[in-house]
């Protein structure tokens, strides 16, 4: 891959990366950053009944998003790792090169169009 287009998909995925984890520190605390973990975080409301089942709401609406949101990241982090390798953009299945109008649209993308 050619290092003009290498260094066009870095720069998405670290938007990217730095998008995520903005969003992820709305709603949760990172546990392991390096790792891209993240923990949904319980705000406190109040103390009586009614503000404990609102944070009992925010938490279980924050969760799903919170996982949707780490996953990406973490398949940010593995991409980046890739790069590091010098394993970038081969499909982890058939070890074929990714095309680049796929990586371009998914830059964390794993695997080739077919796999």
């Amino acid at each position: 891959m050619d290092k003009q287009v290498l260094d066009e998909l870095k720069a998405l995925l670290l938007k990217e990366r730095t998008d995520l984890e903005e969003n992820l520190a709305r709603i949760a605390r990172p546990v392991d950053k390096e790792k891209g973990d993240y923990e949904t975080t319980f705000g406190e409301v109040g103390t009586d009944r009614e503000d404990n089942t609102t944070e009992v709401e925010e938490y279980t609406d924050n969760l799903p998003v919170e996982v949707t949101l780490e996953k990406k990241l973490q398949d940010i982090i593995s991409a980046l790792e890739r790069m590091e390798k010098g394993t970038y953009g081969l499909c982890e299945n058939c070890q074929k090169e990714i095309d680049i109008e796929r990586l371009r649209a998914n830059p964390s993308a794993k695997t080739c169009i077919k796999c």
